[in-house]
């Protein structure tokens, strides 16, 4: 970035973190709590009704609160179909490390495909005659294309996702895939297309992180191995035997000073008065891991790795100094004196993407932490529960009646107050449980969870459960 200078670099750097979203997000809900939103007020008599209306969906799914994580694994178990049994019986003969790989391939895949379906979209599974809307049905129709070959330039090594296979890949493809048709649309197939070729290209481009020889989402479980072991607990994480791709080198792997391709652990920039001058922000490499802490991995620094990864595929709607924000928007409530105080990031699926790599990764014997930094999904089923049991009202029930894009503040009000609000409803869950946030992480109350009860609340609503707020996508949001 050296056309960026130190300010834009410290505004990028912030906008890529989890405080950035949960500060950003809190204070347009500071502005709603003064009823001084355009589109939105918030009406917090009714926290503890949703919380409640919550926990009754917890009890009835989960009636032990053994609660999984909310990642994508769980929609491909949808209709009670062990899929993720078939896959790893596909996969038997692989290496722990091989097998995460071919997992990182699959989900990563199958959550940049998970923007909004639309509500006449179905996809009928012909291995089980079982029918699936939304995101279940994207995530079973993802799965069986994956098992099918469908993103890979082999046909010796069809469980996998390689950049040829992905810039190869056809608007036919795809909809043919997800059994797009005049009677069964899909919205946004074009824009699902494209941030699937541009995969490939920044694979490509980024041979550290994605590989060389043949680059592939997969290889990122190699580059946090690298970075994280500090090369030391290889046998202990089981993943020196079958180290098929070149570009994991256990030379290096034996020393302690040297480092692949760090992960930088950014220092947040905080929020600052509008008279103060932003703080100094500088990049610093992680110190090397002990042998005791070799195998912890904190959420954040795997979701900076997500954005560093995958930061040049989403599309160019805002940037700064030419560098790609994805998905960060402008409020105009929010601009002041500091630089940058407009942008509000969401992130939502490149944070719903880092939720789904901590199962491969923890099967592979990494410890996870700091899950709780990470934010709640902007997303509408979350969105959809605080505006349908009152949390949230609109100012103008004609915002109910219209279409709106993801860059209209009433969509970028909706989403912030929706992270901010999920916060709250989580620590209203936990007080009524008796539970604390290690024991009920916010990642297991969306699980739960509050992504289910906007589900089913929509359902009582709106015939085919709908967004009580319609949404313009090109499927590469939310």
């Amino acid at each position: 970035m050296s056309s960026v200078d130190n300010a834009q670099q410290q505004l990028i750097a912030y906008l890529r973190t989890p405080l950035a979203i949960r500060e950003r997000c809190d204070r347009i809900f500071t502005l709603a709590t003064a009823d001084q939103l355009q589109y939105f007020r918030c009406n917090l008599t009714k926290l503890e009704q949703v919380a409640n209306y919550v926990i009754e969906v917890m009890q009835q799914h989960y009636p032990d609160f053994q609660i999984p994580f909310h990642s994508r694994w769980r929609h491909f178990e949808v209709g009670n179909v062990p899929r993720l049994q078939e896959l790893d019986q596909k996969l038997a003969g692989f290496t722990p490390l091989q097998k995460a790989q071919t997992k990182f391939d699959l989900v990563i895949i199958s959550v940049l495909l998970d923007a909004g379906a639309g509500s006449n979209w179905q996809y009928h599974e012909p291995e089980t005659g079982l029918v699936f809307r939304r995101s279940e049905g994207l995530a079973v129709a993802s799965f069986r294309m994956f098992c099918q070959g469908a993103f890979s330039s082999d046909p010796d090594l069809p469980w996998q996702v390689d950049a040829k296979g992905l810039q190869s890949l056809s608007a036919h493809d795809l909809a043919q895939g997800f059994q797009v048709s005049q009677t069964n649309p899909l919205i946004g197939i074009e824009g699902r297309l494209a941030l699937l070729q541009r995969l490939g290209k920044a694979m490509v481009s980024l041979p550290q992180m994605f590989g060389k020889v043949n680059p592939r989402p997969g290889n990122l479980v190699n580059y946090l191995v690298n970075y994280l072991v500090n090369y030391q607990l290889l046998d202990k994480l089981q993943v020196t035997k079958g180290l098929h791709d070149s570009n994991f080198n256990l030379e290096s792997c034996q020393d302690n000073q040297s480092w692949v391709k760090p992960l930088t652990d950014l220092q947040p920039l905080q929020e600052q008065p509008a008279t103060c001058q932003p703080a100094n922000l500088q990049p610093a490499k992680l110190q090397p891991a002990t042998c005791e802490l070799a195998n912890l991995l904190s959420a954040t620094n795997l979701f900076s790795t997500v954005l560093e990864g995958l930061g040049d595929i989403w599309p160019k709607r805002e940037s700064i100094a030419g560098v790609n924000l994805g998905d960060v928007w402008q409020h105009s409530a929010l601009k002041g004196d500091n630089y940058g105080s407009e942008y509000v990031p969401f992130h939502k699926l490149s944070q719903w993407l880092t939720y789904s790599l901590l199962e491969p990764l923890q099967e592979l014997g990494l410890e996870i932490t700091e899950l709780d930094q990470l934010t709640s999904l902007a997303e509408y089923r979350n969105g959809g529960l605080c505006l349908d049991l009152g949390l949230l009202e609109v100012k103008d029930s004609a915002i109910l009646q219209q279409s709106h894009l993801p860059s209209s503040e009433v969509i970028i009000e909706w989403r912030a107050l929706t992270v901010s609000l999920l916060d709250q409803i989580a620590a209203t869950i936990r007080q009524q449980l008796n539970l604390s946030a290690t024991e009920l992480p916010l990642v297991k109350v969306l699980q739960g969870g509050t992504w289910t009860a906007g589900r089913r609340i929509a359902t009582q609503l709106r015939p085919g459960g709908s967004s009580p707020i319609q949404i313009d996508s090109d499927g590469t949001v939310f």
